[in-house]
């Protein structure tokens, strides 16, 4: 699996997850809001699936493993 997430988008899919399962914990969103653990993955790995499927980047080549 090569990393196909870069860092800003790292960091905005980290925030995001934590923010959506915060929500849902504290049952403000309700149940949707655990759909939060899909970005935390994947800013987490750094590996989208949809990403792969489509061939996107957001890393710089030089980090690219």
């Amino acid at each position: 699996m090569k990393k196909n997430v870069g860092g800003i988008d790292r960091m905005l899919r980290i925030a995001l997850g934590l923010v959506l399962i915060g929500l849902a914990a504290t049952n403000t969103v309700g149940v949707w809001g655990w759909i939060g653990i899909v970005p935390l993955a994947t800013g987490l790995i750094g590996w989208c699936p949809p990403y792969a499927l489509l061939g996107w980047s957001t890393c710089s080549m030089k980090n690219k493993t």
